[in-house]
């Protein structure tokens, strides 16, 4: 009887047969590095670069002399850009983590439970999906206004809580758990609650890392809640002071510190993609396979 080897998709060690893949892929890989390569160097190059034509790619004469003037800048209101950042980073943390118990739990109801507008809640947040942010601006004012939380740390929030791709994800990637496993559970005692935390939480981990990424990238990014809900200048976001670098100073000058502000902006992005991107991998190999 022949024996049969199995192909791994990643193997651990290197063989000649992978050198025809690494030829393709490795200068595929270079020039898809290049956007991120060249907002490192913009970042560090000093003005005289900065308005350099014809440009250059490589900086020359490395300078932190942007960074300086970032921290050292105030706006007309006096907010130093520190707070803008500390504003960023709480709501980012606490978004990302309501949002991951919002998803996933409501993922497992809609799911693995029962109850009544179970198809009707699931309906609705397939069609939300086919909406555009722009497309639902006004109704979305009407609603926070109405919930008082116009002019409020809360506004940067609770919207973001609602993110349909994510609830879709999840329970795509829950429907794939035996229904036996929730039931040998229930046998042994426990409650729907626990049934979440001990047993499907743990076997959800690729699209919890998904949703994390998702809800991260969709609030640290965010300029439009500051722009329409906030007038309070110290409860807005460092994105939003970024968005005003180059009008709220000068413009010459404005150039380099919105680089380095910038670069201070896509590096939470890319740390948190290096980190999670295996999980977000498996999440859309996953997610469409019952």
């Amino acid at each position: 009887m022949a024996s049969y080897h199995a192909t791994k998709i990643n193997p651990q060690s290197f063989g000649r047969g992978q050198i025809k893949f690494l030829l393709i892929l490795i200068p595929v890989a270079l020039f898809m590095s290049l956007p991120i390569v060249y907002i490192f160097n913009h970042a560090f190059k000093p003005l005289t670069e900065l308005f350099e034509w014809p440009p250059k790619f490589f900086v020359r004469n490395p300078s932190i002399e942007n960074f300086v003037d970032l921290f050292a800048v105030t706006s007309t209101t006096g907010v130093p850009m520190a707070r803008y950042l500390f504003n960023s980073i709480i709501i980012s943390l606490v978004v990302v983590v309501l949002s991951i118990f919002v998803s996933s739990i409501a993922g497992f109801a809609l799911s693995k439970l029962d109850f009544k507008l179970k198809k009707i809640l699931m309906l609705a947040n397939n069609i939300a999906l086919m909406f555009v942010g722009a497309a639902v601006v006004i109704p979305r004012y009407i609603i926070i206004q109405n919930l008082g939380l116009i002019d409020t740390f809360w506004v940067h929030i609770f919207p973001g809580l609602a993110i349909p791709v994510g609830l879709f994800l999840i329970k795509q990637f829950i429907d794939q758990i035996p229904n036996e496993l929730l039931e040998a559970a229930r046998m042994d005692g426990a409650t729907d609650f626990q049934i979440y935390y001990k047993v499907i939480l743990p076997l959800i981990k690729p699209a919890l890392a998904t949703i994390a990424i998702v809800s991260f990238q969709s609030v640290w990014n965010n300029v439009e809640t500051s722009t329409n809900y906030i007038n309070n200048e110290s409860l807005k976001t460092f994105a939003f002071y970024m968005s005003t670098l180059t009008t709220s100073t000068n413009t010459v000058a404005g150039q380099g510190m919105a680089a380095a502000a910038a670069l201070i902006m896509f590096v939470p992005n890319l740390v948190i993609f290096i980190i999670l991107q295996k999980n977000v991998m498996n999440t859309m190999a996953h997610s469409g396979i019952k």
